[in-house]
């Protein structure tokens, strides 16, 4: 169709140029007469504009919705609060919703620090999911942490002087996600299958304060925490008892693949050229020169499995192993790999008291000459409050950085100085899980800082 004003030319179906913005020609209908745009009659046949022109086409019809359920394998927590009942009848309703309102603030914000979703606030409980909508390797873990900080959280909560207390309960399992039911404010997504019945069930029989578990979030989280066992329990609703486990406290572990893994490995296959590299390194590093071995791949292919082989053939060798664990759970602590690691290294007890723990760093340190500041330095960076035993560190945020830093490398140095040093590193970013790495440093190194002579990757 063409403008009158600036004659360009439009698709039939504008009602104005697209050139100029100017009214179009509406045409007839009946004779195809193009009328002017304000015409209500046709200058062809006579007829109205109105009766002849073209009906609006249909709008299309919207697509019915998809169905948005997930079958996927999902963590469910129950968290319930102990004594709302007794609180009910002893305080104002107003006062008791400050309580519970305190309550849910106080999970709820443990629980978004672990990725999980918090699907359903029935009174005193809270309805969790780790997995949904964002899924993780270690949702298990993820939802045993979580549950330890909230109990740990509710706990600490003060609020019109009432002693509040949790208890958990915690189920793995297969089931169907995402379905919506019921409508306007009343509607939530909703989840199908036996685990959060077995949540619930596990939750009625924790004690105050404490976490029970089903045995098939206990075999996902392996021995990252130490655990009681309950025996095989009847619950109402299952035909076969159950086998729950109370969680106690994170466990003391050297190694995520250790506290992982099953206690039966398959053989290794297809890895001999990679076995025999991490070899010739080993041997050049027992040489005197310092190696560092970039291990980088997909999740799950088997890195931590090729540091551990190598381990297991130099085990009778004399050589000193540094291990190193990035957590996901620390990635606001920069320095988390280290301190965990002095901690294993001087032997620390849950018991110890700080005067303890002062004497078993000072003795870890001794024998590679440290510094007169080494152990305050590192007392500080243990969180060890050292007192008068040692005279106050007067320096810059800067200096105490960098003089930690130095203390750490004399350790380093100190041990490669007696024998070869097996450093492993984990995990090095968890943002990234395909990195992970180990150095070997050299036999007598008598440099302060002990310099890597040339590297390899795999």
């Amino acid at each position: 169709m063409r403008c009158s004003s600036c004659m360009a030319e439009n698709v039939a179906t504008r009602r104005f140029c697209a050139a100029c913005g100017a009214p179009l020609p509406s045409p007839c209908s009946a004779c195809g007469f193009e009328n002017e745009p304000t015409a209500k009659f046709c200058g062809g046949c006579g007829k109205p504009v109105a009766e002849t022109a073209a009906p609006p086409a249909p709008a299309p019809s919207s697509p019915p919705r998809a169905d948005t359920a997930e079958r996927r394998q999902l963590t469910v927590m129950f968290c319930d609060l102990v004594g709302s009942t007794e609180l009910s009848a002893r305080l104002d309703p107003e006062d008791l919703r400050e309580v519970i309102a305190a309550y849910h603030r106080a999970v709820a914000g443990i629980v978004a620090g672990f990725d999980g979703f918090v699907g359903r606030y029935m009174g005193d409980g809270v309805l969790v999911y780790f997995g949904y909508p964002l899924a993780h390797e270690d949702d298990a873990e993820r939802a045993v942490r979580a549950r330890l900080g909230a109990i740990d959280v509710v706990g600490r909560l003060d609020v019109k002087s009432v002693k509040l207390q949790a208890r958990v309960g915690i189920a793995t399992g297969l089931v169907v996600v995402g379905d919506l039911i019921g409508t306007g404010s009343a509607q939530e997504q909703s989840v199908i299958g036996e685990t959060p019945n077995l949540a619930a069930r596990l939750q009625a029989l924790a004690e105050p304060d404490t976490v029970v578990i089903a045995a098939s979030t206990r075999r996902l989280v392996g021995n990252l925490f130490e655990y009681r066992d309950l025996g095989a329990v009847p619950l109402k609703g299952f035909a076969e008892p159950v086998q729950p486990y109370e969680v106690l406290r994170p466990s003391i572990v050297e190694s995520r693949f250790e506290a992982l893994r099953p206690a039966e490995l398959t053989p290794l296959v297809g890895r001999e050229e990679e076995i025999e590299l991490l070899g010739r390194q080993w041997v050049q590093a027992k040489a005197g020169s310092g190696r560092v071995v970039l291990i980088s791949a997909e999740p799950g292919i088997g890195k931590s499995r090729l540091v551990e082989t190598l381990r297991d053939a130099i085990e009778g060798e004399p050589y000193t192993r540094l291990r190193y664990s990035c957590s996901p759970h620390h990635q606001d602590s920069a320095l988390f790999p280290f301190t965990r690691q002095l901690e294993r290294a001087a032997g620390f007890a849950r018991d110890d008291t700080v005067s303890v723990r002062l004497d078993k760093l000072k003795a870890l340190l001794a024998p590679n000459a440290p510094a007169e500041h080494d152990v305050p330095l590192l007392a500080e960076l243990l969180s060890l409050p050292f007192d008068n035993r040692y005279p106050a560190l007067d320096f810059t945020p800067q200096r105490k950085k960098e003089e930690t830093f130095e203390a750490l490398l004399r350790q380093f140095a100190g041990l490669a100085r007696q024998q070869p040093v097996l450093m492993i590193f984990e995990d090095l970013h968890w943002a990234d899980p395909t990195i992970s790495a180990w150095w070997i440093l050299p036999l007598g190194s008598s440099s302060r800082r002990t310099s890597l002579a040339s590297s390899a990757a795999l």
